[in-house]
């Protein structure tokens, strides 16, 4: 009889998956433009001063007044899609591609209860996440529970794709801080929207893989507590480009090039070791603990190509009182089959908020 290693499998499917989407000629690899240049000392600059300005100066965020159309609507509930103007300054509004301007989000809501007695929580998109679907269909079955879904189409993604970029694959390293700096602040902004113009009695954030890191930045930032809950995430963007699957799928040549000098090559490992010291600026351990640990639950994967058991550890450390939950699978697998644990996790987040108090 043959006893198979499922945990094995599992490691080797996000292999196998990592394989034929990074390695073949299928798409580019990421970052085959270069480091972005100016843009990338521009976002460094910013990305450090947002670390000096953790203790709530940057509280309130700008309010969007996003504008909604309906998309459906039954006896229970409604389906909105919404855009507004990114709340981004004029500094990184310049930065960021012209078709990552004007935001969008869906927004998923039950009809019979007041928003002060409901929840509602923002998802974050993961890496190659460019539709509303699949977080809408993972904040579905919640509507029972009272909770409604935010979907934010992410910067770089879905109509906010840029006109040269093929698929997810960004086409400099600045692209991703972009990214990652824009989602936080339109993340905030209708965090702020949720809570002062539709007035929710609980709020939380959540994503899957890079969103997961995203939500956790956003969950950090809160200056009240709100439920963060990190799927499938890793601590910082260095452990997906340079220690799991992804770094087969990053053009290191391409880099190398970018920064060599006319007298003198780089060598492959001064250019991750480059690449290393730009994504700690990623790095969720170095921001301040959420004001209620209780309500941050890291879902983790057993047997996670893409993301090492140390790095989830990490996140816990980092944050005393947290929660993480392991799940039987792969980076892949998880996300295909453990949608009921990731739900489960939001309706337990919520639960360990105080509610709101209600309006007069």
């Amino acid at each position: 009889m043959v006893t198979v290693n499922l945990g094995m499998l599992h490691y080797v499917l996000d292999h196998v998956y990592g394989a034929f989407v990074h390695r073949t000629k299928i798409s580019p690899p990421f970052f085959s433009s270069g480091w972005g240049g100016t843009k990338l000392e521009l976002l460094e600059r910013m990305i450090k001063q947002l670390f000096l300005d953790l203790q709530g100066q940057n509280w309130p965020p700008s309010l969007v007044q996003p504008v909604w159309k309906t998309v459906w609507e039954s006896q229970s509930a409604t389906l909105r899609e919404g855009v507004f103007r990114t709340p981004c300054d004029e500094q990184l509004l310049s930065a960021l591609p012209p078709e990552s301007h004007i935001a969008r989000v869906a927004f998923l809501a039950p009809k019979s209860t007041p928003p002060h007695k409901m929840a509602c929580v923002v998802h974050l998109a993961g890496t190659g996440d460019h539709t509303f679907e699949r977080r809408l269909r993972l904040g579905g079955p919640l509507l029972k529970e009272n909770i409604a879904t935010m979907v934010l189409e992410s910067p770089f993604y879905g109509k906010r794709r840029p006109l040269l970029q093929r698929g997810s694959k960004l086409l400099c390293v600045s692209d991703l801080l972009l990214l990652g700096r824009a989602t936080i602040e339109e993340a905030q902004s209708l965090l702020h929207w949720l809570d002062c113009e539709a007035g929710f009695g609980k709020m939380g954030i959540c994503g899957l893989s890079m969103g997961g890191v995203h939500a956790a930045m956003v969950g950090s930032l809160h200056p009240t507590p709100i439920a963060t809950l990190p799927f499938l995430s890793p601590h910082s963007a260095v452990v997906a480009f340079c220690e799991g699957i992804l770094k087969h799928a990053t053009a290191w040549e391409a880099l190398r090039d970018d920064l060599s000098m006319p007298e003198a090559s780089m060598t492959l490992e001064e250019v991750k070791e480059r690449m290393r010291n730009v994504l700690s600026l990623t790095d969720v351990t170095r921001f301040p603990i959420p004001k209620d640990p209780r309500a941050v639950i890291f879902v983790a994967a057993t047997d996670d190509g893409y993301i090492p058991r140390h790095s989830v550890l990490e996140l816990e450390k980092a944050w005393p009182g947290s929660e993480v939950r392991w799940v039987r699978g792969g980076h892949v697998s998880s996300f295909l089959l453990h949608n009921g644990a990731f739900r489960r996790a939001i309706v337990d987040g919520l639960s360990r908020l105080q509610w709101k108090e209600s309006p007069l």
